[in-house]
């Protein structure tokens, strides 16, 4: 259906930015534009936890709150991409980051979905922010 490959991590001080990128490879009959795309990450020790989501159509990004103000959502669907602006980074973004595609829900519904229900992920990119 698709693959998805993430980069960008990287280790930072506190307050700087990162952009992270997600490239998909999608499947032969599938188009990159029908599927919702969402950043989540995985703190040291810890669950995984929603970070941001886009819906094919670009309206209406979501971010948890954790991050909204500082992190942006995009996508480029010419280019299969998705991508994470993150500013004013701090020692409590610390994590791995990981991509994922979904087509079966709706924005509202992703971003609320526990992580273990969602089957396209990328392999993680690092992000380290130190004090």
């Amino acid at each position: 259906q698709v693959q998805l490959v993430e980069s960008g991590g990287n280790l930072v001080q506190a307050g700087e930015s990162l952009r992270l990128s997600c490239v998909a490879t999608v499947a032969e009959g599938y188009t990159f534009n029908m599927y919702t795309m969402g950043w989540w990450r995985q703190p040291p020790g810890k669950e995984r936890e929603f970070v941001a989501a886009i819906n094919w159509s670009g309206t209406t990004p979501a971010y948890a709150d954790s991050v909204r103000g500082r992190f942006t959502i995009s996508r480029d669907d010419a280019k299969n991409s998705v991508y994470l602006q993150m500013n004013t980074l701090k020692p409590e973004d610390t994590a791995v980051y990981y991509c994922n595609s979904d087509s079966s829900r709706s924005l509202a519904n992703y971003i609320k979905s526990p992580p273990s229900t969602l089957r396209v992920w990328g392999q993680g990119t690092q992000v380290a922010v130190s004090s």
